[in-house]
């Protein structure tokens, strides 16, 4: 009997043993899964990263827009195959993108740093199937249009900055931009007339906020995309198109650029000034401004600071309905027309044929420049600034929830100093006009760039642009809006009589009268914000 017991006690003993070594080797509770946090410190749709005290917002859209009788997004044709109306033209344009944000913001004891950034995913038109401008160079650069072929595509990067304590390092917006850049109420990205640096521009700047809406920036820009348009050396003649050749020497220097803003429920003003270094390459130069072995010795003109001003003013809640507003911006430069004659993308030049009521067709140039030189005795003895002005806006009108129009329009002027008659009498040439049109009558021949005793001059480089356009938009549903946009542009030229010369290919050898341009689009845009 005792040794059953003895048994059964040791079997007891020996199974709370066994159990509680199964029950050591068995895994640990795991915790509870760490949701998404909901981070309302700064607006809908921020969340935090989990574990982490950073808040994160992803965003984007997606938008497909297409274009009649103009660029992708609306841009007029005005200058290449599509000013020419030939044959390589695309009559309609595409692009598809889709973007993304990523915004990324951090509570630290100096405030909030943030980051941002914007890649676009895009396949588009190239605008043009000729030939010959399907191939990049150093010189011409890579269309990234060409990157659009079967199953491609290429990325775009718009801003990518970070903030700190009142500094911005990055890719942004220029302080001498209007919040609403190019785009007081238009969907197309080439409305002129002011400043756009809506894709951002590499810069470091500093912003104080004095209280009550009143805020002031300063910066410094890079200048090479966003603030300079050509310095052109007219020694190197003047082309068919009526361009000179560009002959800026590499960025020496920083934009200087600054803005005062007061943003208040009624509604915004800013006033913005910006400096800028318009520097040349040198005086000898072969043909595309292509240097030499000669270039360094010939020497090169004396750099000199443009600057340009601009104004700007939003009027808010008016009687005309719920959220509307008015936008309008003015500019005035000097040796800094990136900031009148301006883009989402570079400064165009102009060469718009049509119609002629004598000749083969009509023509229309407007040369785009920050400056002109002509070296040697009897030259400009230097760069001369070309001046410009421009004003822009737009009224906005909410017609109910799911309706809304905008009118827009904009005007701009490109000015070069002096007259046509500058080297009268064997005087030289010896201002930018006068300088220019000796140029032009080298290639178009008639035009008078020498004046006569009866004063009969007809080379004049001065031109002026205007646009205007109407868009409406429908929202059906939260975040999702079509849109229609229809905009004209208009070209007064200042050349007049006409001239026999050999036009860019396809075009021919023949008469062209020297007349004001015009032209219209079409857009048709869809777009899912999310």
């Amino acid at each position: 009997m005792k040794m059953v017991k003895s048994l059964i006690l040791g079997s007891a003993a020996g199974l709370v043993a066994m159990s509680g070594a199964q029950a050591a080797d068995l895994p640990v509770k795991a915790k509870a899964v760490e949701y998404v946090r909901i981070c309302s410190l700064y607006g809908a749709g921020f969340f935090y990263i989990p574990g982490t005290d950073t808040c994160i917002k992803l965003g984007g859209y997606l938008r497909v827009d297409t274009t009649f009788n103009g660029g992708v997004y609306g841009q007029p044709f005005y200058s290449g195959d599509n000013g020419q109306g030939n044959r390589f033209r695309d009559y309609f344009n595409s692009r598809s993108r889709m973007a993304l944000t990523v915004d990324t913001r951090t509570a630290t004891e100096y405030g909030v740093v943030r980051t941002f950034a914007q890649g676009d995913f895009q396949f588009q038109n190239f605008g043009s199937s000729n030939p010959g401008l399907a191939v990049g160079s150093q010189v011409t650069g890579l269309n990234n249009g060409l990157l659009s072929t079967a199953g491609g595509g290429y990325v775009a990067v718009e801003m990518v900055f970070i903030q700190f304590a009142g500094f911005t390092f990055g890719k942004s917006a220029s302080a001498f931009a209007t919040p609403w850049h190019g785009y007081p109420g238009n969907n197309n990205s080439f409305l002129m007339g002011g400043h756009d640096t809506v894709t951002g521009v590499n810069n470091i700047q500093y912003t104080a906020q004095f209280g009550n809406g009143v805020s002031g920036t300063i910066g410094l820009d890079d200048p090479t995309v966003f603030h300079r348009t050509s310095v052109q050396n007219l020694a190197l003649g003047v082309n068919a198109n009526g361009n000179g050749t560009n002959a800026y020497g590499g960025s020496f220097a920083p934009d200087i650029v600054g803005n005062i803003k007061m943003d208040q429920a009624w509604g915004l003003i800013q006033l913005s000034a910006g400096a800028h270094l318009v520097n040349a390459s040198y005086n000898n130069l072969s043909a595309g401004g292509v240097p030499n072995n000669l270039s360094e010795i010939s020497g090169h003109p004396d750099s000199k600071w443009g600057w340009a001003v601009q104004g700007a003013l939003q009027i808010k809640n008016i009687p005309t309905g719920a959220g509307d507003d008015i936008k309008i911006s003015a500019v005035y430069s000097e040796g800094n027309t990136k900031e009148v004659i301006s883009t989402s993308g570079g400064s165009p030049s102009f060469a718009m044929f049509g119609n002629s009521g004598f000749g083969y067709q009509s023509v229309g140039f407007g040369n785009t420049s920050d400056g002109v030189y002509l070296p040697g005795l009897g030259g400009t003895g230097g760069i001369q600034l070309t001046k410009a002005w421009g004003v822009r806006g737009a009224f906005n009108h909410n017609w109910d929830p799911f309706w809304s129009t905008s009118l827009w329009g904009a005007y701009a002027s490109v000015r070069y100093n002096g007259g046509t008659n500058d080297n009268i009498a064997g005087l030289g040439t010896t201002t930018a006009a006068g300088a220019y049109c000796a140029g032009f009558a080298a290639t178009h021949p008639g035009q008078a760039a020498v004046g006569n005793n009866v004063g009969n001059y007809t080379c004049n480089p001065d031109y002026n642009i205007a646009q205007v356009g109407m868009v409406t938009r429908w929202t059906p549903v939260k975040n999702l809006t079509f849109s229609a946009e229809v905009g004209a542009f208009l070209l007064d030229q200042k050349m007049s009589g006409s001239s026999v010369f050999t036009a860019t290919a396809p075009k021919p050898t023949a008469l062209y009268e020297f007349k004001d341009q015009s032209t219209v689009f079409l857009n048709v845009r869809a777009q899912r914000n999310f």
